[in-house]
């Protein structure tokens, strides 16, 4: 939750305000912390967790019973609903650690246009979610989004060869 905090703190100084946030969600608790965070402060916000275990509804009940729990542990006065915790299936790929072709086009497409690194586990599962979600204009034009770099940049070495 506290990760919510430092993103009002800098929307604040940035004088700018994030509507959507994407991250990578597998066993739940990143993207739990997020939405109890940004459930306990007075704006509206959604954050779309990028399946990546390809299997959504085990993540979409990780991430709700996380939710759930941690908003009682912090005493939170707002409930968690279920249309707080977006699990996006689409980007999976087949299998939790295999990376499909918009996977990989994803990562290159970051690495050139922005020099980001991203791996095919997590987050290049999430970028190719993004790309997707903006294409298709399911982040509407004009959105102020907020993508989660969460790491993975080691797991790169496993899959040198889908890069050769």
């Amino acid at each position: 939750a506290n990760f919510a905090d430092e993103v009002a703190q800098q929307e604040s100084q940035l004088g700018v305000f994030f509507d959507t946030i994407i991250t990578a969600t597998c066993t739940g608790s990143t993207q739990a912390g997020m939405v109890v965070g940004f459930r306990a402060q007075e704006r509206a916000r959604r954050v779309i967790g990028i399946d990546t275990a390809a299997n959504p509804e085990m993540t979409r009940r990780a991430v709700t019973k996380i939710a759930r729990a941690t908003a009682e542990l912090v005493g939170l006065k707002r409930e968690i609903r279920d249309q707080d915790v977006i699990v996006e299936p689409r980007w999976a790929g087949p299998a939790y650690g295999v990376p499909d072709q918009p996977t990989i086009e994803a990562i290159r497409a970051a690495a050139r246009l922005e020099g980001m690194i991203t791996d095919p586990v997590y987050e290049g599962k999430s970028m190719a979610g993004l790309i997707a979600l903006a294409r298709l204009g399911e982040i509407p034009r004009g959105s102020r989004l907020l993508y989660v770099h969460l790491g993975g940049a080691p797991a790169l070495n496993a899959y040198h060869r889908a890069f050769a």
